[in-house]
């Protein structure tokens, strides 16, 4: 399958509060399992999935500087929480609360990441949105992706910093 180039409709679909959505990827990123609850709600057949990058349902309003972060503490062995909103094969979007780690062998190698999403608070999400825009942008104002990564990440964190919180513990303050 061609990754397709999606136009968002602005349209927010939900999912129940008692479902998770499960995905599991390679090191690089490309799936290799995803349960019928993911397949459900993003409108995709498990054939248009497997084999394709995670990132293929990223939305164009989330930060990339977020998925920095992510990949960063993932790569190091950690795990991360964090809220993302995703994009189904129709345009609409949903809101996740995820939940990403890393799965090792026996040698103790990183060999793929495990996905677990749920609904987030809707409050919380209240929140993320303007603080997200505020990346974007900040990854918009430049012509060089890269650089513009960057500068959002440096501002993520100097939020965070004035917080006292990494990340993880951000997303953890704003889902009580």
């Amino acid at each position: 399958m061609t990754v397709p180039t999606l136009t968002p409709t602005g349209r927010e679909v939900f999912f129940d509060e008692d479902e998770i959505i499960v995905s599991k990827t390679d090191t690089k990123g490309i799936i290799t399992y995803a349960n019928d609850i993911f397949l459900s709600v993003a409108g995709y057949t498990e054939r248009e999935v497997l084999g394709q990058p995670h990132n293929f349902i990223r939305h164009p309003d989330m930060p990339r500087c977020v998925f920095q972060l992510l990949w960063d503490a993932l790569r190091s062995g950690e795990e991360i929480f964090a809220y993302v909103m995703n994009l189904t094969k129709s345009g609409d979007h949903y809101w996740v609360l995820a939940h990403v780690t890393p799965t090792f062998d026996s040698a103790g190698k990183i060999v793929s990441y495990h996905s677990s999403r749920r609904v987030p608070e809707r409050l919380a999400i209240d929140t993320i949105i303007p603080l997200y825009k505020e990346l974007v942008i900040i990854e918009a104002g430049h012509t060089d992706r890269a650089k513009g990564i960057q500068a959002a990440t440096v501002a993520l964190l100097k939020k965070l910093g004035e917080l006292k919180l990494s990340y993880s513990e951000f997303v953890f303050a704003l889902q009580v």
